[in-house]
């Protein structure tokens, strides 16, 4: 399957590299990935081949690039979808936990693609791809909350744009170690990938992407029989890869959880044992997309939807409210 894309390059991207050009207009294709089309030679400016991914365009040149998509055989899969809201432009789902939101290497079945091909068929936006369809964003498979889906290329365009130009109102709370200081504030650093391991982001760079991450304590909880826990709620300005997390994680307010940028806590000392057990187990980030906001692609009205702390966390949230001062 090839999926073909043209654009004209506009005067905001004048002069600089095709690569980053490229990956601006499409946000669901991953710098490495255009690079990688750039290299095979299908990409085009001006009806000529261009293999060198930092050449720099000028305002009017005309893209045209490929994506050769193999064949993964995604099969659609009668699985649970939260649907929140419905229209014939989008679709916003509730994604739980533990679920993957699109195939990818050694992760073909179960995802939520898979699940919306089931439901929707041939009903999806087809820019991302036939492995992506109506993906017009994603989330950490361990994250759970709120995501647009996107029925038709129009809405996807739409959409896309407001994701790169950082105007979609997204909020997250978050269940973290410490009590986080100022108790409301913004974290802004360069975040990109750890020279140590590469699999991870860092705010430890001198160079990288910029990141806005606000964020207010909504609770504290302190106690003799519990750690000092704090549920933070963060408001995103910008995107990055695992930005809250590599975010909290900087300021030393580890979330609970998380596998990759958390922090194992060993010194519990009197700490109530029921939550000490719970604590440990949970191995997944404490961490929820709970709304989510935008102007719709039909009517251009703002829109926003929510979404209630699922039972995991709601859970944890009432046994630190119980043990608390």
């Amino acid at each position: 399957m090839i999926t073909k894309h043209n654009f004209i390059v506009k005067e905001k991207d004048h002069k600089k590299r095709v690569d980053l050009i490229v990956v601006s207009n499409y946000s669901n294709y991953s710098r490495s990935k255009i690079n990688k089309i750039i290299k095979s030679s299908l990409l085009t400016v001006n009806n000529k081949v261009i293999n060198d991914p930092s050449k720099k365009l000028i305002c009017g040149d005309k893209v045209n690039f490929e994506n050769i998509i193999k064949d993964t055989k995604i099969k659609p899969s009668k699985i649970p979808i939260n649907i929140v809201h419905e229209d014939n432009d989008l679709i916003i789902v509730d994604k739980p936990a533990g679920m993957v939101v699109h195939p990818g290497a050694g992760n073909y079945t179960n995802t939520l693609v898979n699940g919306l091909l089931y439901y929707y068929k041939n009903n999806l936006s087809q820019i991302s791809g036939l492995d992506r369809p109506g993906i017009v964003h994603r989330i950490d498979k361990d994250t759970s909350g709120l995501l647009v889906i996107a029925k038709n290329d129009n809405a996807h365009k739409f959409l896309a744009r407001q994701f790169e130009k950082h105007t979609i109102a997204r909020s997250y709370l978050v269940f973290v170690y410490g009590i986080i200081k100022p108790l409301k504030g913004n974290i802004n650093t360069l975040i990109g990938r750890s020279k140590i391991n590469r699999q991870k982001m860092t705010a430890n760079i001198q160079k990288g992407k910029n990141a806005i991450t606000n964020y207010e304590t909504i609770s504290i909880y302190q106690g003799k029989k519990i750690p000092d826990i704090s549920l933070l709620k963060c408001v995103l300005e910008t995107g990055r890869t695992h930005q809250i997390r590599v975010h909290l994680n900087y300021k030393k307010n580890y979330i609970i959880g998380d596998q990759t940028y958390g922090k194992k806590i060993k010194k519990f000392n009197e700490v109530d044992k029921s939550l000490v057990n719970y604590l440990k187990e949970f191995k997944r980030q404490a961490l929820h997309a709970n709304t989510l906001g935008f102007v719709h692609p039909k009517n251009n009205e703002f829109v926003s939807f929510t979404s209630k702390l699922p039972k995991d966390l709601l859970k944890l949230q009432k046994m630190l409210e119980k043990l608390r001062n």
